[in-house]
């Protein structure tokens, strides 16, 4: 199971998490992933970690971050941070969502 709160994610560890991601220009208007663009979402522990825990490609047809059981099974319950980031296909690079939270809840089994 898992909840959001904002930008804040609450993720029962070892459940899978199916969030849709929404991209915006500047202006407001919903951002269409173009051909070449790559979208990111990476978790750390902490920020100044060398490397991130998980780094998940985000499909540009469906927009959809899917984690699945394995990916968070191993991991320590509590917080963690994570980011969104875009690469265009020009090579620009957008972190879309930053500084945002990512809590492992503990399940009962």
């Amino acid at each position: 199971m898992y909840k959001t709160l904002g930008n804040n994610i609450t993720l029962t560890r070892g459940d899978t998490l199916q969030l849709k991601v929404s991209l915006y220009n500047q202006d407001g208007t919903e951002y269409e992933p173009a051909s070449g663009d790559v979208i990111r979402f990476a978790m750390k522990k902490n920020y100044t970690d060398a490397e991130p825990l998980l780094n998940i490609t985000i499909p540009n047809d469906t927009l959809m971050l899917t984690l699945q059981p394995a990916d968070t099974n191993q991991l320590d319950f509590g917080p963690y941070v994570y980011d969104l980031e875009i690469t265009k296909a020009d090579g620009t690079v957008d972190t879309f969502i930053a500084e945002a939270s990512f809590v492992l809840a503990p399940e009962v089994h």
